[in-house]
């Protein structure tokens, strides 16, 4: 558990939603494309 703790506040620090990074947890879990996370575009 301390492990995905560590995933989840990395994300957090990364700027991630807590909906981006629910759905990014079910995508591990399940598989499910639905949950798969969108490429991000970086502004220049």
């Amino acid at each position: 558990m301390q492990e995905a703790s560590r995933v989840i506040l990395g994300l957090r620090a990364a700027g991630w939603s807590e909906k981006d990074i629910n759905d990014f947890i079910l995508y591990i879990e399940t598989g499910d494309e639905q949950y798969k996370p969108k490429a991000v575009k970086e502004k220049e």
